[in-house]
């Protein structure tokens, strides 16, 4: 900066020493090399950083503890990019196995300048956001929902956009209402969701694709059916009862649903998540028809995980209790996704039906136990 201020300096005197000129002096704008979309100019333009077919992108994943996520599908990513292209990131302190894995570093998502460091020093090319309360732990706490899901997406949007990233963030079957078309639900239509997480998501599928549009910023964001995964505990999303009853079932041989018995909902296994996932952040642009899209694998009702559960465990008993704030918010969501364009444009296909995510939790879970006896 101490060149630009001379250079500037040097202008100024030149200017006010010209013969002739009534002209009266000229201030000499100078633009900070450090340039922060917060300060966007009217005619700003953006561009996604590319690489070649045998280059690997350098990562960073948000929120290491998301309920969206496992640490399994986190080390599937660095078996595929590189142990130390993907680095892992939260506020919390993670597992030995994790740590010694590969890179984790501290991140905030509510420290912008923390955020932006990462990103420059460690080169990074695609940005993973996970970060954000779910539906029934935002209800609890409107506030710090707000905090996390919406403004923390401020502050990626920002630093995506600065440095060129190639930006995934998740969307959810909470994005739509009870006014939306719930079977199938197509991916566009009235959304109005009636909760926090739900109206944040929206907000991020609407700003990600005004940055896309207005910007450049190569967004892409996928609406996640509810996401089961054994090597993950619930977290207070409304469709945990599909990962709490396999947990219950193991343990006690009992579970107490809190939902009622016929509430359909679309679901998905972790494995197809992240393929899924995967998949449309190496898609190529121009085949993309839109930036947010539905994905799908199943749909069913607690009664119906129950009854292919009980072929496998007779002796299963399932009551239930229903939690009127969950059930409410259950009932304002799809029954059942509409993900044609997501098969058109970049060929997604589900691998896991009910029946395979049953045996799949099952053999998981037989394996933990048996490895606890051993131990």
């Amino acid at each position: 900066m101490p060149v630009i201020r001379t250079l500037t300096k040097v202008a100024k005197q030149a200017l006010l020493s010209t013969p002739g000129c009534g002209c009266q002096p000229l201030t000499v704008a100078v633009r900070n090399i450090s340039f922060s979309p917060r300060q966007v100019t009217s005619d700003a333009s953006f561009h996604s950083v590319s690489f070649s077919e045998t280059d690997h992108p350098k990562v960073l994943i948000t929120d290491l503890f998301s309920n969206y996520a496992t640490l399994t599908s986190f080390l599937i990513c660095r078996k595929r990019f590189g142990k130390n292209n993907v680095i892992l990131s939260d506020i919390r302190k993670p597992p030995s196995n994790v740590f010694h894995s590969g890179p984790f570093i501290y991140s905030d998502i509510l420290d912008y300048k923390n955020l932006r460091e990462i990103v420059v020093n460690n080169r990074i090319t695609w940005l993973v956001h996970y970060s954000a309360l779910l539906s029934a732990v935002g209800e609890a706490n409107v506030a710090l929902a707000r905090s996390v899901n919406i403004t923390g997406l401020h502050n990626i949007l920002d630093i995506a956009a600065e440095h060129g990233l190639r930006l995934f963030v998740p969307s959810t079957i909470g994005a739509f209402g009870p006014t939306s078309p719930r079977n199938p639900t197509p991916d566009v239509c009235v959304q109005r969701p009636r909760t926090i997480y739900g109206v944040s998501k929206v907000h991020a599928e609407l700003m990600g694709e005004y940055y896309h549009h207005r910007y450049g910023l190569d967004f892409r964001c996928l609406r996640y059916p509810g996401i089961i995964s054994a090597d993950s505990m619930p977290g207070g999303g409304t469709t945990d009862y599909a990962v709490q009853i396999f947990h219950d079932a193991i343990k006690t041989g009992k579970f107490e649903c809190n939902l009622k018995p016929d509430t359909r909902l679309p679901m998905m296994y972790i494995d197809d998540c992240l393929r899924a996932t995967l998949e449309v952040m190496e898609a190529p642009a121009d085949t993309l028809s839109m930036r947010t899209y539905n994905i799908n694998a199943m749909s069913f009702t607690p009664e119906e995980l129950t009854q292919e559960l009980q072929k496998q465990m007779p002796e299963l008993e399932v009551t239930y209790d229903v939690d009127p704030v969950r059930q409410a918010i259950a009932d304002s969501w799809p029954m059942n996704f509409d993900d044609s364009n997501a098969r058109k444009d970049w060929g997604w296909k589900h691998d896991y039906d009910l029946p395979e995510l049953v045996q799949t939790m099952l053999n998981y879970f037989g394996a933990e136990t048996r490895m606890a006896r051993v131990n």
